[in-house]
């Protein structure tokens, strides 16, 4: 039997991966003389290198043509965010039409629950995971207080079992049927932050409408990462950044979700903007709003063409990868991490792996929390070059993505990992 804690595996690995050339898509970052191993695909993707060029193309047509850029060029911009739709809605698993690319994502949340938070005296709660991303508590808080609520008292925190970072898929269908004469909503995150735990869509969307209940997700660490299959699952709405896993850049455009069935309610409740106005009418000035029959009535303003093209840039590698590929490639990277990380926790541990063992439960993401020395290790990887996360008290994440990690690197840091662990 092969030995899979062996270099010569690692190395084996990757002459066998078919996906193994679109590392060189990318700009690896380099750290103390050598390119870094960086495992931080989790908060901001690499740039591809195909981005420069592609912002450079707006840039060029904003040269020549000023304004009427939105009809003429290379890529005329009125148009310009069609383009990307079907290739988002394939990685995310929706319909071309639900999908809308627009603000950032905490902007994009609170104008989902604009539309989709609708309480009343009698049922008004909100139900999420505890510990959830704190961007999407302030939401969660700040949309409880703007309709008269305290938020104490409107928003059901789930929380792990004691002894344990990861929520059951139980304990979330029990809190449901719990507040299934009080709660409005159910928005949780597709992959938790701190853990990597990947929540089961599927059935806590068909809980919450069991009950009346609308279903929400925040994508931040799913949109490029896992499987997802949101109009499949009659998920109501979502929204993700796209910066993480899909590569767009610091700040990059986000994106949001909408169910088809809402898409042809009149009175559903929704911010106007100039941008969400049908086309076919826009330019004829008329005060009155006809929203696009599709995600994209939920646009505000003229959309950011530069932050669309760098966007561009990821998809097309992703549309060339194939998302399917990806996924394939994800789970023995993750699988492999797993195995090397278990092997130096065999004698000693060193630490508890937060991430669920389960492949079903978890995507790129590995978090480990330190049982002492922590901060000491974080930075003691960052001195050999690799490039990992830290989040207080004692956690370091790792996120050996497919498109521009290998199995070596996965090899390396464990090896790295295993000498400062051992030497403590």
């Amino acid at each position: 039997m092969p030995d899979n804690t062996a270099l010569t595996y690692a190395k084996e690995s990757d002459i066998n991966d078919p996906l193994k050339n679109f590392r060189e898509k990318f700009y690896i970052p380099f750290l103390h003389n050598k390119n870094a191993i960086y495992f931080l695909g989790n908060s901001l993707g690499l740039q591809p290198k195909s981005t420069q060029d592609e912002v450079l193309n707006i840039m060029e047509d904003w040269a020549s043509y000023g304004v009427e850029g939105f009809f003429y060029g290379k890529n005329p911009w009125l148009h310009y965010s069609k383009q990307l739709l079907q290739p988002i809605a394939k990685i995310i698993g929706a319909l071309p039409n639900e999908v809308v690319l627009m603000n950032h994502l905490t902007v994009n949340l609170h104008l989902m629950m604009i539309s989709f938070y609708n309480p009343t005296p009698s049922r008004y709660k909100i139900i999420c995971e505890a510990k959830a991303f704190p961007s999407d508590q302030y939401v969660f808080e700040s949309q409880a207080k703007l309709h008269g609520f305290n938020a104490e008292d409107a928003i059901v925190e789930v929380s792990p079992k004691a002894g344990t970072e990861i929520i059951s898929t139980d304990d979330i269908i029990t809190a449901i049927e719990k507040n299934k004469d009080s709660a409005a909503l159910v928005l949780f995150s597709a992959v938790n932050y701190y853990t990597g735990q990947v929540f089961d869509i599927k059935k806590i969307t068909a809980a919450a409408h069991q009950y009346g209940m609308v279903a929400g997700f925040d994508l931040a660490h799913a949109a490029g990462n896992i499987a997802l299959h949101l109009h499949e699952d009659e998920v109501d709405f979502a929204c993700w950044c796209n910066y993480k896993y899909l590569n767009s850049g610091p700040g990059a455009i986000a994106g949001a979700y909408v169910n088809e069935k809402h898409l042809q309610h009149k009175n559903i409740k929704r911010l106007n903007g100039w941008w969400g106005n049908d086309v076919s009418n826009r330019f004829k000035m008329e005060k009155t709003f006809t929203p696009y029959p599709t995600a994209e009535a939920w646009q505000l303003s003229t959309p950011p063409l530069m932050l669309l093209a760098a966007l561009h840039a990821s998809l097309k590698i992703f549309e060339d990868a194939g998302f399917e590929n990806l996924l394939q490639k994800q789970k023995k990277l993750s699988a492999y991490s797993f195995e090397l990380l278990n092997d130096i926790n065999a004698e000693n541990k060193y630490f508890e792996i937060l991430t669920p063992q389960s492949p079903a439960e978890r995507g790129c993401q590995v978090s480990l929390a330190f049982h002492q020395k922590g901060k000491e290790v974080f930075e003691a990887l960052s001195k050999n070059g690799v490039m990992t996360d830290w989040r207080e008290p004692n956690v370091i994440r790792i996120a050996p993505v497919p498109l521009y990690n290998s199995f070596e690197e996965v090899y390396q840091f464990s090896e790295i990992l295993k000498s400062i662990v051992t030497s403590n």
